[in-house]
């Protein structure tokens, strides 16, 4: 579906996109705590779809009466363009989030609470 080509300089295009397959997942474990997933790496800059992906991941991954901060890259812009909507569709009444902030790197952080 996607790819993403590596050669000895490094990588073809910063802005080509990389299989989900090829990406370490954001965590293995259900958390029964509050936490945070970093979802800021280069990797996640201007891959929207890969960040909606591991956001709904990490979420799936909060056990009920936690929340997630999902720290998004700055590259995508705010998170309300394409982060929410998936939010709200995949979970409904299932959580509530809000926006925290804009980090001083340029990312943003929105908790997420988990029913």
């Amino acid at each position: 579906m996607f790819a993403h080509s590596v050669t000895p300089l490094g990588p073809v295009s910063s802005r080509m996109s990389v299989s989900h397959d090829d990406v370490e997942p954001v965590t293995d474990h259900v958390h029964d705590n509050s936490w945070s997933a970093n979802l800021e790496k280069p990797v996640h800059a201007d891959e929207r779809e890969l960040v909606v992906a591991q956001a709904v991941d990490a979420v799936e991954h909060t056990a009920s009466g936690n929340h997630v901060n999902l720290v998004t890259h700055g590259e995508n812009g705010h998170p309300d363009a394409y982060l929410y909507e998936a939010l709200d569709s995949s979970f409904g009444d299932e959580i509530e989030f809000e926006y925290v902030e804009q980090c001083g790197c340029g990312g943003h952080v929105t908790r997420v609470h988990v029913e």
